[in-house]
């Protein structure tokens, strides 16, 4: 989709994407949240907005994607279900995506909760008496309060189901916010060595964000006072972060001219 807009300068959005394997009832339901930047950047480093965004093509988009990936996986065998997919979900996968109208930092914070919380929070259990767990839950559907009560083993069941596997991945991180590791190179859309350099670069990082943003990381957005103290463990040296910015910005300065 943002390729689209330009296939010479390929603007490249930042997304982050949850998996998350449990519904409100705690029942196997898995199902990914995605956060995407509401525009992406070019090779040459400049920004393009987009607000609004074709819900349409990224049902059928996510629906070719996902199916791909696991024809890839699974082999010929899974031609005849990917067929039938096909069939019987002519609109696409389901893609819950709705505008968010609210404070960008009141989305941020709720978001942040939202996807890193457990299969069930504590508020949610009502009662238990050492044999019989009762929980509650509002229906996904149309929001109606639930109230269910099951044997302690069997709750049990239903929590442990979600335990991932060692080392397994719960959150991927793609585009502009990719960390480029060849395991990831299938989830997004590779990016210029070039935009690599000035927008991912760990050592430019306080630079990455004031051309990305706008703003000096090491300035306090409320007072203005710059952060005196603040070090950093790099090459196993303990160095200064003002000074490995500076060391930074001055060859970043030198290349510049150079050119």
């Amino acid at each position: 989709m943002f390729f689209n807009l330009n296939h010479a300068q390929n603007f490249t959005p930042g997304y982050i994407m949850v998996l998350h394997t449990f519904g409100r009832d705690l029942k196997w339901n898995p199902h990914i949240h995605c956060l995407l930047s509401e525009g992406g950047y070019s090779n040459d480093g400049f920004w393009r907005h987009v607000k609004h965004f074709n819900y349409n093509y990224l049902r059928n988009a996510f629906r070719t994607a996902l199916l791909n990936e696991l024809e890839d996986r699974i082999g010929p065998s899974f031609k005849k279900v990917k067929a039938k997919c096909y069939t019987q979900h002519k609109q696409g996968f389901y893609v819950y995506a709705k505008p968010n109208l609210c404070d960008p930092k009141v989305v941020a914070k709720y978001i942040g909760r939202y996807l890193g919380r457990p299969v069930i929070a504590t508020s949610r259990i009502d009662r238990y008496d050492g044999d019989i767990v009762t929980f509650h839950y509002n229906r996904h559907e149309d929001e109606q309060y639930v109230e269910e009560t099951l044997p302690v083993m069997d709750f049990i069941k239903r929590l442990i189901r979600h335990i991932p596997e060692k080392h397994f991945k719960m959150i991927r991180y793609g585009g502009l916010y990719a960390r480029h590791r060849k395991i990831d190179s299938k989830l997004h859309r590779v990016i210029s060595k070039e935009k690599h350099r000035i927008y991912r670069s760990f050592t430019q990082w306080r630079t990455s964000l004031f051309l990305s943003f706008g703003y000096d990381p090491l300035y306090c957005s409320e007072c203005n006072h710059k952060m005196e103290f603040l070090e950093l463990y790099y090459n196993h040296k303990r160095v200064p972060l003002e000074e490995m910015y500076e060391k930074v910005m001055s060859k970043s300065r030198g290349k510049r001219s150079s050119a």
